[in-house]
């Protein structure tokens, strides 16, 4: 009976002590034993493991690839012309041993605070030896991976490997922001009236070519016609001289009628002349006297 009391109390013992002694590493993850704050183990294959009880204690750091976002950073590009970049981390715990000497109890939160420092430290050295354009363009993805190779080496004395870095945004200060619509404003309304200057210039070219061809279409016209009307006048002047040289009694006698019928058109016209003028020599009788009035 005495036995019994003594043999339960060691066997309660002895079994937690080695469930205390063994604990269990996922596969998400690795673990450090520690022995009075003294790396004793690494833990990186999953299954058991074993420690010392109440001397050694576990720490367990995820195995994952984390991600850690850098918050709204300001460069200055070579152009002066500032942005405001957000630039996201990809990285996993590579080597615990070191990470744990680099970091102590402060863990994860301390690391990613000193990895913060040391991607904002990048980014602005990177960004800041280029213009803003190459980091609008799609040169952007050649500047990112300058940001993550030079971020690796110092992150691999806190024993973290970075994967990837990216710049989430990239936008101008919000101080910046009216003035930079302000100056597209002007440059496009620059080129509108550039646009507009260059239309009524080719509308003048159009105009003053439309009014050339008006004055050389007229001239020519002008000209034709006055070779046609000049060409007309000798034709009509051969036909009276032919007519004339035919039969010169007749065309004298047809001459005058035509005068006749101009100058005394109307009912009322009058003339003074001479009786003895040759304009009446057909309006005279065969005697030689006027036929009729002199006046009408």
């Amino acid at each position: 009976m005495k036995m019994s009391r003594i043999l339960l109390p060691l066997l309660v013992v002895v079994v937690v002590g080695l469930l205390s002694a063994i604990f269990i590493v996922d596969e998400r993850e690795k673990a450090l034993v520690l022995q009075f704050g003294r790396v004793v183990t690494v833990k990186e294959d999953p299954g058991l493991a074993f420690k010392i009880p109440l001397i050694q204690e576990v720490v367990r750091y995820d195995d994952r690839i984390l991600g850690r976002e850098v918050g709204p950073l300001e460069v200055t590009p070579l152009d002066d012309r500032r942005l405001v970049v957000d630039a996201f981390a990809r990285y996993r715990i590579s080597d615990v041993r070191q990470f744990r000497q680099a970091v102590g109890v402060g863990g994860v939160p301390a690391a990613e605070s000193r990895l913060d420092s040391i991607l904002r430290a990048q980014t602005r050295e990177i960004l800041g030896s280029v213009s803003s354009d190459d980091i609008l363009s799609s040169d952007r993805a050649a500047l990112m991976l300058r940001i993550r190779n030079g971020a690796i080496a110092e992150a691999r004395a806190l024993g973290l490997e970075v994967i990837d870095v990216r710049l989430k945004r990239t936008d101008l200060p919000q101080a910046n922001l009216e003035a930079t619509f302000a100056r597209m404003r002007a440059e496009r309304e620059r080129e509108a009236a550039d646009e507009v200057a260059r239309g009524e210039e080719a509308a003048q070219r159009v105009r003053a070519q439309a009014d050339r061809t008006v004055v050389e279409l007229v001239s020519e016209a002008q000209r034709e016609a006055e070779i046609i009307r000049g060409e007309a006048d000798a034709e009509r002047n051969a036909i009276f001289a032919e007519a004339f040289g035919a039969d010169e009694e007749f065309f004298e006698f047809y001459r005058s009628l035509t005068a006749y019928g101009r100058a005394l058109k109307g009912s009322n016209s009058s003339m003074v002349l001479s009786p003895d003028s040759e304009f009446f020599n057909y309006m005279r009788s065969p005697t030689g006297e006027p036929s009729g009035a002199a006046g009408d």
